[in-house]
């Protein structure tokens, strides 16, 4: 297969990115390099860098001839998108019908979206969160990411077009970058081994489905079997249906870093779920995937990551 990974430089693209590459597969990112890394681009895959919002990612996805369009560039920060509400929206609904647009002419075979299960939903009704659960988002981010679902269901009934939609969860692991408000797993890491204290918001009870990166990544593959005619439009939770609290999140982190720092306490925030986690039944049944790596070995994994980086 063809394909074309939009935010490929970021976290989750370039995991996606790096296990398309290894299975054989022609792999082309597009990102405008805004939070996403060259640094993340392995030797073998065929870097664009424009802005998804801009005609030259439109005439790429019109002339480039891919079977699969995985599109994971966003805004993704929460407390950004509340902050820049016109922003969020310009670049999570503007950018990807700009995108889609493209698609339709370039007749790409299949769309995989990264929507949210951690903010479409809001603050749930029960746990764990099934697909068919009310859409109550408490942020704008979750708002703009839903948007996009209703638009690829329009896609697909005018134009034919073929869509996945995964709800992600907490993603974590190697390549999350630590310097923005999103992330806490890579962000109390690199706080701890830096000598700092993380700021836990609220009371550190937060309850989140926190599933690796790579097993991110195989979620998305599956998706994309384009033998697979039975799963596309569909929906699907990719998570644990358990979660973990920020304060465990955080005493495991800091066992790995090996330090005697403790975090402290700061004010709990309006647009954050208390808490959440993802129903996989129908990703297990249905689409055939089921997470693999336990969390505090997958957070062991993080902390070595980052160890490594600091010490280069």
């Amino acid at each position: 297969m063809k394909v074309l990974i939009t935010g490929g430089a970021g976290f989750i693209g370039s995991n996606i990115a790096d296990e398309l590459l290894t299975a054989g597969h022609t792999v082309h990112v597009l990102d405008d390099l805004s939070t996403g890394f060259s640094e993340n681009i392995s030797e073998g895959i065929t870097l664009h860098k424009f802005d998804i919002r801009s005609d030259e990612a439109a005439e790429l996805i019109e002339n480039g001839e891919y079977d699969i369009l995985c599109h994971h560039a966003a805004q993704m920060d929460v407390r950004r998108s509340v902050r820049e509400p016109q922003f969020d929206a310009d670049v999570n609904i503007k950018g990807t019908l700009n995108i889609l647009e493209a698609a339709v002419k370039g007749k790409v075979k299949r769309v995989i979206y990264a929507s949210t299960g951690g903010a479409v939903y809001g603050e749930p009704l029960y746990i764990p969160v099934k697909e068919d659960h009310p859409i109550n988002p408490i942020c704008h981010y979750g708002i703009s990411k839903h948007t996009v679902e209703h638009y690829l269901y329009l896609y697909k009934y005018l134009y034919n077009l073929g869509y996945v939609v995964l709800r992600y969860p907490n993603v974590y692991g190697p390549r999350q970058n630590p310097f923005g408000e999103a992330g806490v797993t890579a962000i109390f890491t690199v706080k701890y081994l830096s000598g700092n204290a993380p700021v836990i918001n609220g009371d550190g009870q937060q309850l989140r489905d926190y599933v690796h990166v790579k097993d991110i990544a195989r979620a998305n593959i599956a998706a994309m079997d384009l033998s697979r005619t039975d799963i596309v439009g569909e929906i699907f939770n990719i998570g644990w249906g358990i979660g973990s609290s920020v304060e465990d999140l955080d005493r495991i982190i800091r066992g790995y870093s090996g330090t005697d720092l403790l975090p402290t306490y700061g004010p709990s925030l309006a647009e954050e779920i208390l808490k959440v986690a993802l129903d996989p039944t129908k990703a297990n049944t249905v689409l055939g995937w089921k997470a693999e790596i336990p969390f505090e070995e997958g957070l062991k994994d993080l902390v070595e990551f980052h160890k490594n980086k600091s010490s280069k």
